[in-house]
């Protein structure tokens, strides 16, 4: 009986811890370029957003090159004076730390380098080209305006899976004590039986 009993006193433990666990929320960032600018978010899957953070930015090699604060909702931008890896960092407090990095070659692309005899950009344009840049420029910002809900709808649904997917296992976990459970009753009642 000492087995059973302890087995449950496991199984008990594990549930009381499950809540905690299972509520837990991850923290959310996301980089991306805009125009000459990286602009990203940073909020937490419980869909509250990171405001008034100090946002780091880092080389690979640990060197500070700047740092940006978000605004109310979490967003914020930085411009990029150097065409390497950008590591960002920001703590959220109670132990959440947000972290992305922006490899050369998702870098706006005014500073990834140009190909050996490549036109430059500005030798390309005719006369109209300040008022389509203008419009260019306009509807890029739409867009980003306009994705930015979406990109948390994604994140909030890869959080859901994951908590689904947690679930899940614990049901299975929890399944698998039931079968040995019900191995050992039979066990016992049979070896009960023969004696």
């Amino acid at each position: 009986m000492g087995g059973g009993a302890g087995m449950i006193r496991v199984l008990a433990l594990l549930l009381m811890l499950l809540p905690g666990a299972v509520w837990a929320h991850k923290v959310i960032v996301s980089v991306y370029a805009a125009g000459d600018m990286i602009e990203g978010e940073i909020g937490l899957s419980s869909g509250a957003m990171a405001g008034d953070v100090v946002v780091e930015v880092f080389d690979a090699d640990g060197t500070k090159l700047g740092e940006t604060v978000t605004d109310a909702d979490g967003f914020f931008t930085y411009r990029p004076e150097q065409a390497v890896a950008l590591h960002f960092r920001a703590d959220l407090g109670s132990g959440h730390v947000a972290q992305a990095v922006m490899p050369v070659e998702d870098l706006p692309e005014g500073l990834r380098a140009a190909p050996a005899g490549a036109v430059p950009v500005a030798a390309q344009t005719s006369a109209a080209a300040p008022v389509a840049a203008v419009d260019e420029a306009r509807i890029a910002e739409i867009v980003r305006d306009e994705l930015r809900p979406l990109r948390r709808e994604i994140a909030a649904m890869k959080d859901e899976t994951d908590l689904r997917d947690i679930l899940g296992g614990l049901g299975f976990i929890a399944g698998l004590f039931g079968a040995g459970f019900y191995i050992a009753a039979r066990r016992r009642m049979t070896g009960q039986g023969d004696g």
